[in-house]
């Protein structure tokens, strides 16, 4: 059962890592980047299975987004972008880019 009522960040990644999604990633040249197996994935083998939006305390601009994802060969995970004002915007280029029909949360 999703916690839907989550506190923070850190534990939804707990609760997801329970269930199997634990890939870790990182966007480099506008690929997602699985840190363990060093595959690269394109938007279009990227699928977001759920997002939660997180505000921040001081300032309600900065702002993080969690993504629960699993790509086209299985592998399953999660990424926290950061879109503050000083957030790399590389990260949101590459969100923006994986297709509609791959965003289930809609």
């Amino acid at each position: 059962m999703t916690n839907e009522f989550a506190k923070n960040e850190k534990e939804i990644i707990d609760e997801y890592q329970k269930k199997g999604f634990k890939g870790n990633y990182r966007v480099e040249n506008m690929k997602l980047i699985d840190l363990k197996s060093k595959i690269a994935y394109s938007p279009e083998n990227v699928t977001i299975l759920k997002e939660y939006r997180f505000e921040g305390m001081s300032n309600p601009s900065d702002m993080s987004i969690l993504y629960i994802l699993e790509t086209n060969d299985g592998s399953k995970g999660t990424v926290l972008a950061n879109y503050s004002p000083s957030s790399n915007i590389e990260t949101a280029e590459f969100f923006k880019e994986i297709p509609e029909e791959n965003y289930m949360t809609n």
